[in-house]
Parts: structure tokens; C-alpha cells; sequence
């Protein structure tokens, strides 16, 4: 029997400059990981485990508290909720972890996107009890989709209703991923006690003090024996398909060391053929080592990821990456903005060369050098002083004053832009205006920060009112903005009810022509087009194509063509809403060879738009909601009703260890206030997660408000 802090060697403090020159040379020795999963399944309590095992704190923050390290918003600690995504870094068995933590709730996934998109590998938790949730499938996808190696970490074994094995089941049925099952949890729910590690056979138990070093290593419980064989063998089958000799070699009696059977896990782990599962309770200090010796053992490196690649001004690949190497030109992404009491942060991973204090650097964005005043390593809202950073890290620029999410910074010698970042269009708009004259100028100033910070938050002023226009993801989004003007910036604003961004489209598929002619004495203007316009498929947006042949309308007018019908789009003429899905191809016209001009054509395409698209079946489409309700079983009538009086479409319903979890589609515009609704039908048990999914026409009566409505907005 052995006891102790950990297997590997033990954590690493970060207190000598010696040992971060050293580790800084090493690019096998770090991780950029994020720890990402659904809200209230242990993210924010299991990133504190982590430093708390690494020694980067001492004293472990508690969500339930308020005082978790890395949730350092006020908002955050009342809430009890992740919104923004923190940085941090620590040491474990001689290895170097950049850990981001990051939000759980829908409204603030735009954090995760931006995460995953810098990091090389992540840790997915699931709540043993809560299972395979709505955000789980969200962003499980989003990993898939920026092809970022994870481990999987079944949370809260000690709960009610946790299953381990349940889980596991969702994970393969729900998200079509293949979870390798590296240990089998020791008791269940109050009875939890510990592990088995299936690799080495040995068991491992903690003791009740709830200290993470106080466990013994010892054999394995007797009537366990059995079901480890089992999941052991399935385990090295998985593992050797990765190597074709040791593969052999198993299947004629030989069964691979240890340190081999490894190696074929990281190979499968980082061709994202599998991924290593572990359990416990973060919240009891069980289990987090075994996680830990997984991101050292089985996560990839900076080198071991496929490189970024480079593109051209029109965001196409050129061909050429930003090899993770110290020695080639600076390759910079600027991911995160963040204002704070020292100043504005740009978070930014390195992917290439050095970055020195003092240096300029190239904005590919913008065209412009920035200086870099200073360098800092982030420990969620406090910093240490860096000289230097290199490919691989993951650092906050503070005082860059053009650089935004996205933007690449490079050598201005060799310059070249990182494939930028894509987010999401908002779904949901609330009217605030100032107070009075002295908030009026603070809102500007607030509201200007608040953009910067966050890429899913768009601002903008109507222009017949005067008022300040907020749009976001969802009620929570907005909600949360309002709250940081008033306490962050000390903004005092009157909040209008919540509206939903409807858009337009058309039904009909006309053919249409259309002539501008003026001639007022000197040079006339004339342009004739001759055109189609049709319904697109649905999220196609804007299409324009031209099939003109014989030189009736030159090459040269095709993008002034093009450039009008677009501006045009940006009002429909039911209720000005922007068009969604319109196809428009020119077919012919006609010129003159000295009134024809590019404006011309461009202003013959605004007027065809106006006079034709009433003409081709307009309506109004208005955005259709995912929704995942969960709910105890005694109050699904009541759910399922409610749903079905705000026009939800119900797709599934599926009984889970505690309650019934429910999934359906219904209208943003009937959604509003649903989570106070769901909690007193479910005597507060009931939880809910809701993400755009797809625009779908409005019926008649709600159009007919909503148009009745616009025209009301313009009267006034």
C-alpha cells in the first residue's frame, strides 16, 4: 500500500525565473487547455481543484460562495455562473498548463468559440447526475469543429442519481463520441469513495476529510475484480488499433507494457479518434489528480496540433501555417479583449516566433503598427510581469490600443493573416437611454469598452428616436450588460422590453426589368437591367450571380449591380427588417457608351429593388428557438402544455435519472420571461438552455403586428 499527493512527480510552485526559462524553452512540456461543459456541471470548482493541486492558491474559492478564483466578476460570484472566460496558468509534474475556464450558459457560448479556437486541447465535464446536457452538445460541436483533443471528466459522482456509466452511454449515443473508459468509480452517490485506475489495477480512496492528498493506493475491491478485466481489455483493444505491431502482437497472447499502451492513447487522443474518460468529485477532492496525469500524458503539445492556417484579405487558406516553432516570424492571434482596473487586456495566443517587450508588431487588420508596452501572465484578474513570450503561450498585451477579437499581430517584416474568428448575428435587441445628461456621456464611453470585449454584443442608435439599441444572444445577455453599465461603469439607464430581431424574405420568383435614365445637360446617366429575382435556400442570406452575355451590361457594372441589390437588402419593405435568403441574377440590359457609369448601375439596382420585391411574395420570418427544458416528472403536463400555448413544436422527450428532460422548438417572441414561468410551474426545479436554430415565416396574425408595429415606430 502506498500513500501520498500524486504518482507523477509532485506540483511545481512558480515562484523562480530559473524554472520558467527552462520550461519556456520546452514546447512538449505545455497544455492550452480549456475546461469547458453545461452550466452547474463543476467547470468553475474543478479549475479550482486544479490550482489548488498545482499550489497556485491556497485557500479553494467555492462557486456556491461567491468566491471561486477564476469567476471573478461581480456578476459571476452573485450568479454562481461562469460569463466571461479566464486565463490562468500553473505547473504539474514539470509541465506547464494555460487553462482557460469557460462559460456554461448559451447566452455566453461566443466565449467558448473564441477558447477552443486558441486552445490544443480541453477537458470536457459532464455531471454524473445531469448527464449528456444542451450546452454539453453545443459545445462538444464547437470542439469538433476547431478539431481540439479532449479528455472527458464525469463530474459530482457523489450527487443523487450520478451515474457514471449512464453517461458514458450519452456520451457515445448523444454526441457520437467514442469515450475511452481509463477508471470505474468506487461507490456511488454518498458512497463514493474513490477510483480504479484500469491501467495499473490499482484503486485508489480518499478519506472524508475532503483534503485531495489524503488517499491510500491500494488493490483493487474484490468484487470489482471482474468488471475492471472487462473495461481493462476493452481499454488496450481500443488502444493498440492506434499501432499495427503492438496490435499483432496482442492478438497472438502479448499484452503491451503500460508505457506502450500510453503512447497509443495520446496517438488516438490527438487524432481524435477516442477520448480518455475519468470520474469523480471535484467538489469531495476526488479524482482531479487522475485528470491532471491525463492532460500531461494524453493531451497534445503546441507542436502536435495541426498548425493555423494563413489566409488572404478575402479570408481564403494561401497555403501557408504559422508552425509552432520559436525560430520563425511572430504569428500572433488576439482573442479576447478584456477593460479592467489597470487597463485594456488583449488576450492572445502566440503561434509562431518571440514577442519581446517593447517590440512593434503589424496589425494585419488594420494595416498599423502597435507597440507592445507590456506582456503580463494571467492568473484569472491578477497578473505577473513577463519580458518575453513565445509560440505556444498564451498571454494578455496590455495598452494595444487598434487590436481586436481576431485580429492577427505578425512581423512586419513577414506579414500574413491567421484565419480570423466568425460569430454568431444576435437574436434578441433591448432600447436603454441615460438617466440624464451626466450618464448620457458615461454610456458612450461604457458601451465603447463593452463592444470591444465581447464580438456576440452589438450596439447601435436608432436614428429617428435617438435611442441606444443592445444586441445579443439571449435575455440572460442583455441582462447581464445592463448590470455591468450600472455597476462596472456606473451607468444609470431606463431599459424598453426586449425585442426580437424578425427578418424578411420573399415567396415568389418574378422576372423584372428596370431602366435609370436622367439627363439634366452634361454627361446623363443610364443603366437598363434586365433581372430574376427568386426565393434562396434557407441561410443562404444574399446570392447574386450574373449570366449576361454579349456585353448588354460590361463586366465592369456586374459588382455595381451586385453592390446595390445587397445595400438594399439591408431593409425589407414590410417592416424594414433586413432580407434573409434572396437570390438575384441579371440576365441582360443595356448601356450607353458615354451616360453608362458604375453609379448608374448602382442606382438602377436600389430602384429594381424597391419597385420588384413587392411584387415577389414578401413576409416576415421571425427566429425559431432549440430548446432543451428539464423538468421533474411530476409537472410535465404542465410543461408541455405551456410549451404548446407559445407555439413550441415538441420533438422529444426523454426520462433521465432525476426528471424528464424535454426538447422542442418554439418563437423567440413567445419565449420571453420563460425561465420565471418554468421555475413556479416546477417549484423552482426546473432548468432550461434555448439557442437560435434556423428563421421560419411568421403567421399571419403575428406578422400583421409586427408590421403594424414598424409602422407605428415610423410615424413617430
Amino acid at each position: 500500500m502506498s500513500r501520498g499527493r500524486c504518482l507523477v512527480p509532485g506540483p511545481i510552485q512558480v515562484g523562480t525565473s530559473r524554472l520558467n526559462s527552462r520550461l519556456m524553452a520546452d514546447l512538449s512540456k505545455y497544455r492550452n487547455i480549456g475546461i469547458f461543459a453545461h452550466v452547474d456541471a463543476g467547470k468553475t470548482t474543478t479549475t479550482e481543484r486544479i490550482l489548488a493541486l498545482t499550489g497556485k492558491i491556497h485557500k479553494i474559492g467555492e462557486v456556491h460562495d461567491g468566491e471561486s478564483t477564476t469567476d471573478f466578476m461581480e456578476q459571476e460570484a452573485e450568479r454562481g455562473i461562469t460569463i466571461q472566460s479566464a486565463a490562468t496558468t500553473c505547473f504539474w509534474a514539470d509541465h506547464r498548463f494555460n487553462i482557460i475556464d469557460t462559460p456554461g450558459h448559451v447566452d455566453f457560448t461566443v466565449e467558448v468559440y473564441r477558447s477552443l479556437k486558441v486552445l490544443d486541447g480541453g477537458v470536457g465535464v459532464f455531471c454524473a447526475s445531469g448527464g449528456v446536457e444542451p450546452q454539453s452538445e453545443t459545445n462538444w460541436r464547437y470542439a469538433n469543429e476547431s478539431e481540439v483533443a479532449r479528455v472527458i471528466y464525469v463530474n459530482k459522482l457523489d450527487r443523487v442519481g450520478g451515474d457514471f456509466y449512464r453517461v458514458v452511454d450519452q456520451v457515445k449515443n448523444i454526441l457520437g463520441a467514442n469515450p475511452l473508459v481509463m477508471v470505474l468509480p468506487i461507490g456511488i452517490e454518498s458512497d463514493f469513495i474513490g477510483l480504479c485506475d484500469l491501467l495499473t489495477r490499482k484503486a485508489w480512496i480518499w478519506d472524508d476529510s475532503g483534503q485531495p492528498e489524503n488517499y491510500v493506493i491500494e488493490d483493487i475491491p474484490a468484487d470489482m475484480v471482474d468488471k475492471v478485466e472487462e473495461y481493462r481489455a476493452q481499454l488496450i483493444e481500443t488502444a493498440v488499433e492506434q499501432d499495427d505491431e503492438l496490435m499483432m502482437e496482442y492478438l497472438d497472447g502479448n499484452e503491451p507494457s503500460i508505457d506502450q499502451i500510453k503512447a497509443c492513447i495520446r496517438k488516438g487522443t490527438v487524432n481524435l479518434d477516442f477520448f480518455p474518460t475519468y470520474c469523480g468529485s471535484s467538489f469531495k477532492n476526488k479524482g482531479v489528480q487522475l485528470v491532471l496525469d491525463a492532460v500531461v500524458d494524453y493531451l497534445p503539445s503546441p507542436t502536435e496540433v495541426d498548425p493555423q492556417p494563413e489566409v488572404d484579405p478575402e479570408g481564403n487558406e494561401t497555403g501557408e501555417h504559422a508552425i509552432v516553432d520559436t525560430e520563425k516570424p511572430l504569428r500572433a492571434l488576439a482573442f479576447k479583449i478584456m477593460d479592467d482596473k489597470f487597463g485594456a487586456l488583449t488576450f492572445t495566443r502566440i503561434y509562431s516566433g518571440k514577442l519581446n517587450k517593447g517590440d512593434s508588431v503589424l496589425n494585419t487588420f488594420t494595416g498599423k503598427n502597435e507597440r507592445i508596452g507590456r506582456i503580463v501572465e494571467m492568473h484569472a484578474d491578477e497578473r505577473t510581469e513577463l519580458d518575453s513570450a513565445q509560440a505556444g503561450d498564451i498571454v494578455a498585451l496590455v495598452g494595444l490600443k487598434n487590436t481586436q477579437t481576431g485580429h492577427t499581430l505578425c512581423d512586419p517584416k513577414s506579414p500574413a493573416t491567421l484565419e480570423p474568428m466568425v460569430f454568431p448575428d444576435p437574436v434578441i435587441s433591448i432600447a436603454v437611454a441615460p438617466k440624464d445628461k451626466v450618464n448620457a456621456e458615461k454610456l458612450g464611453v461604457a458601451i465603447g469598452k463593452m463592444v470591444a470585449e465581447d464580438p456576440s454584443f452589438y450596439v447601435e442608435t436608432d436614428e429617428d428616436s435617438g435611442e441606444t439599441i443592445l444586441k445579443g444572444m439571449g435575455e440572460l445577455h442583455l441582462d447581464i450588460k445592463v448590470d455591468i453599465l450600472k455597476r462596472t461603469h456606473g451607468v444609470e439607464v431606463t431599459v424598453g422590453a426586449p425585442q426580437v430581431a424578425y427578418r424578411e424574405s420573399i415567396t415568389k420568383r418574378i422576372e423584372d426589368s428596370y431602366t435609370h435614365k436622367k439627363q439634366s445637360g452634361g454627361s446623363g446617366q443610364f443603366g437598363k437591367i434586365d433581372y430574376v429575382i427568386e426565393p434562396g435556400e434557407a441561410g443562404e442570406g444574399f446570392v447574386f450571380e450574373s449570366t449576361v452575355v454579349g456585353g448588354n451590361v460590361p463586366k465592369e457594372y456586374w459588382p455595381a449591380v451586385q453592390k446595390g441589390f445587397k445595400k438594399s437588402m439591408v431593409e425589407g419593405v414590410l417592416a424594414g427588417y433586413p432580407m434573409e435568403d434572396v437570390r438575384v441574377t441579371l440576365v441582360d440590359g443595356g448601356f450607353h457608351a458615354v451616360d453608362s457609369s458604375a453609379v448608374a448601375f448602382e442606382i438602377a439596382a436600389k430602384a429594381a429593388y424597391r419597385a420588384s420585391i413587392p411584387k415577389a411574395g414578401p413576409q416576415i420570418l421571425e427566429p425559431i428557438m432549440r430548446l432543451d427544458v428539464f423538468t421533474p416528472e411530476d409537472h410535465v403536463g404542465d410543461v408541455i402544455g405551456d410549451l404548446n400555448r407559445r407555439r413550441g413544436m415538441i420533438q422529444s422527450q426523454e426520462t433521465t435519472a432525476t426528471g424528464v428532460r424535454i426538447k422542442a422548438q418554439a418563437a423567440l417572441s413567445e419565449m420571453f420571461g420563460y425561465i420565471g414561468d418554468l421555475r413556479t410551474m416546477t417549484s423552482g426545479r426546473g432548468q432550461f438552455s434555448m439557442e437560435f436554430d434556423h428563421y421560419a415565416p411568421c403567421p399571419k396574425n403575428v406578422a400583421e403586428k409586427v408590421i403594424a408595429e414598424a409602422a407605428e415606430r415610423n410615424a413617430k
